[in-house]
């Protein structure tokens, strides 16, 4: 750790400093409501990569649909899309399901208590287990994310890079010894707390309100170098032709591989590269559609953690429909097909939605 010798005195009572100012600021977030291992697991499923503000609506729905393990593991794939239609990470939803199965069979439908046992549920990291055995059952588990990462390196000025998995185990067991008993759960969402609404990821921090700003290591400006982060890959950009494909009411739809980005979710049809409206329309007859008029073209882009797609959609009015597609209406489309956001931004731009 950087600055060893002085990171033992500023974590020196971290709980008796922070869990008061956790009583006072502590937003009031929906799966705060209690302590229920369905809702955290739920939640903390939810939150990875994603806002909270984008959350609050998808986990009330959730809820309402699922609204406890037995539901969620008889519930079928096409449903779970659809309640997560627009939140990406589609193994998240999929890990879910497999967990609430797992519970149902090996656990008599009962949320494990033990770390070890929540840590082997599909879809599950140390994350994660962390934040429900500290949470639901007063573990001294600490839950250790980016937010968590970033407080701690700024208090102690540690300069070990936190992206690598050395950094987070032993801050892992750092901060298991400071748990205070009886208080597990709130400390560990205190910590969270902290660095999501005071010690921010981008911009600075809020020191003037952050209870731990007397024995920070990072005052007066060496917040800017913490924590220190692995470069970034580039991401690798992709150019595809998404097919917009409409007979009468119904549009083509298909099914994506079992495998790989957005695993088994509805698309359009699409092929690599930016075809030309003569080749696009070559395409769909090739496909057996029978197309009769390109009506328009758009242009869209969406950026996923490791690549980026280029997206040339072309609404293409047909005569047939082959049975290699999958034909809708537009209410069966919005009923029952969760479309990923990067194909649903032409769906959206269609019926105005998209602003």
């Amino acid at each position: 750790m950087g600055k060893a010798e002085q990171a033992p005195a500023r974590l020196e009572g971290l709980a008796a400093r922070l869990l008061p100012w956790f009583e006072t600021h502590a937003r009031a977030l929906p799966w705060r409501a209690d302590r229920e291992p369905y809702h955290v697991w739920l939640s903390e499923i939810m939150l990875q990569q994603t806002r909270v503000e984008a959350v609050r609506g998808y986990y009330a729905r959730f809820l309402a649909a699922l609204p406890d393990i037995p539901a969620l593991a008889a519930a079928e794939e096409g449903q779970l899309h659809k309640l997560w239609e627009g939140l990406g990470y589609y193994s998240r939803v999929r890990n879910l399901h497999r967990a609430a199965v797992e519970i149902m069979e090996r656990h008599g439908g009962v949320f494990p208590s033990d770390y070890a046992a929540i840590r082997a549920l599909p879809g599950v990291g140390d994350y994660t287990a962390g934040a429900v055995a500290s949470i639901c059952f007063e573990q001294p588990t600490p839950a250790v994310d980016g937010n968590v990462l970033r407080v701690m390196s700024r208090l102690t000025g540690d300069r070990r890079c936190v992206d690598e998995a050395a950094t987070r185990r032993a801050w892992r067991e750092t901060l298991a010894a400071l748990y205070p008993p009886g208080r597990c759960g709130d400390f560990t969402q205190a910590l969270m707390e902290l660095g999501a609404t005071v010690c921010l990821p981008n911009g600075a921090p809020d020191c003037a309100d952050c209870p731990l700003a007397g024995g920070c290591a990072s005052a007066g400006g060496g917040w800017r170098e913490l924590p220190v982060r692995a470069k970034k890959r580039a991401r690798r950009r992709e150019t595809l032709t998404v097919f917009l494909l409409r007979c009468g009411e119904r549009w083509a739809l298909r099914r994506r591989p079992e495998r790989g980005l957005l695993a088994g979710l509805w698309e359009w049809p699409n092929v690599p590269g930016a075809l030309n409206a003569q080749a696009a329309l070559d395409q769909a007859a090739a496909w057996g559609t029978a197309p009769c008029a390109l009506e328009r073209e758009r242009q869209m882009e969406h950026i996923f953690t490791h690549v980026e797609w280029e997206m040339r959609g072309m609404y293409i009015r047909c005569r047939e429909t082959p049975d290699s597609f999958t034909w809708v209406t537009g209410e069966e489309l919005e009923r029952d097909c969760a479309l990923p956001t990067a194909f649903r931004k032409f769906w959206d731009a269609e019926t105005g939605e998209g602003g």
